[in-house]
Formats: structure tokens, C-alpha cells, sequence
């Protein structure tokens, strides 16, 4: 495998310690995070004037000149394609895309190809400056397949370790935009009687469990009180739909981004998503309620009414806050339309 060398010297007024010197003041266009340049100390990879260099608490000066030896990003096995994306926003360092419905995020059996890490290796191309050492897209979260809307994902070692860590202490933002069946409530004795729901102030459900797989479907998630990960859902209705009310259109955000945590955490609530194939019942709403377009509407719909409409983040490299928003994808929009 071919190896480069990045040279550089120390600036003014460095920290104490070799390791925070060197993320310091190593090139951003080497692309090198500091979980990165913590393994190549460890792996002696690093010289300070001329000398191996391994203890990350080792002092430096102004003027000490060092050399770092990395492997050259190479090429992976994952194919590109040339598949349509919609690009929110693009830099030299993360990609922000609108995934559509249907679209696997990550290359797994039985999906090889056609996913989006596909299509982002033949948009990205040499753009890609490595991740952990390949030339790939850095996947640091993930929405269903048939789940729509906004994914930021690293186009470089540093971007990738930066939005992980933030994705890791929930500091992201994340707001998804759902279709359920029932209007929650506050004031509703059976879900004040439901274990882990609670209210917040302005009729905010607060939905707090453990999530674990399935005891008897690998595939699905299940609520849990004990053995699980930490899951919190907060959710709002926008709007409610029907004589009496029967569907509402729910803003939900994550505090954790658990696999499938809303679609799990509604269905918990007695509220589930409409369109659900793995956690949904479909319900039987009133000839009262909605009219028979609006009900063969909800009744035929093929996936779960979910989007992920808000993403938020700090920008990793340049700590910008920033901001996207995705409108509803057209199937879901021309339900509400149906609905409305």
C-alpha cells in the first residue's frame, strides 16, 4: 500500500502535550482527525525533528518539525453508480442529501447495490479524501429505506470523526414529520396510563424506553425497560384530521437515534405510523370521520408516513451552525392533500 508523508512545523505558543500540538497545527488538507493522529502516534508513525515520536504527553516548541507517515487513501470495493441525487448542500469536507423513498442508505446482503453510498461514490468521486483510510463516503446516521428526507454524511476523515462525536453526545438536530393514526393527548387516561409516557409543557409527548431487537424477529425493534439502549422521542401534533379527529400529523424529534425508534415509540403509544408494514395495525376509521377517498387513501398507503424533514448540526470543520429543511416527498404531501 503506498504511504505519503505530511510535514509541517509547530507554530507559536503550542499546547502542552505532543498529541493536541500536532491536531493542532497538522494541515486540514491532510484530512487527519484526532482519533486518527492518536493511532499513528501509537503505531510510530510520527517523528518530531527526526526522532520517533509516541508519547502523546511529550512536550514540543515553536519550530520543532514534524513528519507523519500515513497510508494513501486507496480506491474501495464499493461500486459507483451513477444514480440521481438531490444535493441539499455540498463542501469539501460532508454532502447533505434528501434521500428518496426506497432507497437503501448502505450497500448489505441483498442490497449490493443501488444504495446511496452508491450513488454518493460516483457524485463524490475524487472528492473523497479518505475515511479511516479508503476513499468512501462516512455514514455517521441512517433513516429507513422506505423513510424519506435529509442524511449528512462526511467526505472526509476529520468531518466523519466530528459528526460522529456529535452524533454520539445527541447534540444534532432531528426533526421527522409523521402521519398517525389517533390524535395523541394529554388529557387521554390511557396514555397517561401507558409506561414510559409522559407530557411536556404545550401537550409535548415524551415517549422514554430501552429499545432492543425483537425476541422473536431479528429484523424488528421492541420496547424494553432493562437491557436495552437509552431511546427518548419527543412528538407534537400539527394538525388532526377527521369528525371526530382519527389521523394526526406529528412533528417528532430525537434526543437518541435508536434503529427504527419512532416508528417503535408510536406503535408503544397506541399511535402508530400510518402505512407501517412492521410495527402499524391498520385501523378502521369511521364513515363518520373522513370521507371514503381519505380512508381507501390512508388504507392503501405502501410505507410508513415518515420524513425526515430538520437536520441541524455544527459544521465539523469550520463550526458553523447550520441548518436544512426537505419538503415532504410527493406521495406523502398528496395524501395530506387527500386528507386536507
Amino acid at each position: 500500500m503506498p504511504f505519503i508523508t505530511v510535514s509541517f512545523t509547530i507554530a507559536e505558543d503550542p499546547p502542552n502535550r505532543l498529541d493536541k500540538a500536532i491536531a493542532r497545527d497538522v494541515p486540514a488538507e491532510a484530512n487527519l482527525s484526532r482519533s486518527r493522529l492518536a493511532k499513528l502516534l501509537v503505531e510510530e508513525a510520527v517523528t518530531v525533528n527526526g526522532t520517533l515520536a509516541t508519547d502523546q504527553k511529550a512536550k514540543v516548541a515553536q519550530g520543532d518539525v514534524v513528519e507523519i507517515t500515513v497510508e494513501e487513501a486507496v480506491d474501495t470495493a464499493l461500486v459507483p453508480e451513477d444514480i440521481p441525487l438531490e444535493v441539499v448542500f455540498e463542501d469539501a469536507h460532508l454532502i447533505v442529501v434528501n434521500k428518496p423513498v426506497g432507497m437503501v442508505v448502505h450497500p448489505a446482503p441483498g442490497t449490493p447495490r443501488g444504495t446511496l453510498v452508491n450513488a454518493l461514490m460516483h457524485h463524490c468521486g475524487d472528492s473523497l479524501s479518505g475515511i479511516g483510510g479508503e476513499k468512501r463516503p462516512g455514514i455517521v446516521h441512517r433513516i429507513d429505506k422506505d423513510t424519506s428526507g435529509l442524511l449528512v454524511v462526511a467526505k472526509s476523515d476529520e468531518a466523519h470523526h466530528g459528526l460522529a462525536k456529535q452524533f454520539e453526545k445527541h447534540t444534532v438536530e432531528r426533526k421527522y414529520t409523521a402521519l398517525v393514526y389517533g390524535v395523541p393527548d394529554a388529557a387521554d387516561p390511557r396514555l397517561r396510563g401507558t409506561r414510559g409516557v409522559s407530557f411536556e409543557g404545550s401537550n409535548i409527548m415524551k415517549i422514554t424506553t430501552e429499545l432492543a431487537r425483537h425476541k422473536h424477529d431479528r429484523q424488528r425493534q421492541a420496547v424494553c425497560f432493562s437491557g436495552g439502549r437509552h431511546a427518548i422521542t419527543r412528538a407534537r401534533v400539527v394538525e388532526a384530521f377527521g369528525a371526530p379527529p382519527s389521523v394526526a400529523l406529528m412533528e417528532c424529534w430525537l434526543e437518541t437515534g435508536r434503529t427504527h425508534q419512532i416508528r417503535v415509540h408510536m406503535t408503544h403509544a397506541g399511535h402508530s405510523l400510518v402505512g407501517d408494514q412492521t410495527y402499524g395495525n391498520k385501523r378502521k376509521i369511521g364513515r363518520e370521520a373522513l370521507p371514503q377517498a381519505a380512508r381507501d387513501a390512508l388504507a392503501e398507503f405502501p410505507r410508513q408516513a415518515l420524513h425526515a424533514a430538520v437536520l441541524g448540526f455544527v459544521h465539523p470543520v469550520t463550526g458553523e451552525d447550520v441548518h436544512f429543511e426537505a419538503a415532504l416527498p410527493q406521495d406523502f404531501q398528496g395524501l395530506l392533500d387527500i386528507l386536507g
